[in-house]
């Protein structure tokens, strides 16, 4: 059961409603900083392990 198009819009539809489009691409951006520090902290994990 995974995420449809009518999902993904319905998403990016409350997040332009609740930032506006002023704010939009800092926060966009803001969440990439934040997958990033995500992937490599796990990347990070799975090299202390080996």
């Amino acid at each position: 059961m995974g995420m449809s198009i009518t999902h993904l819009l319905v998403i990016v539809l409350v997040v332009f409603i609740l930032f506006g489009a002023g704010k939009l691409p800092s926060v966009m951006q803001e969440l990439g900083k934040g997958v990033r520090a995500f992937k490599k902290a796990m990347d990070d994990k799975e090299e202390n392990k080996e």
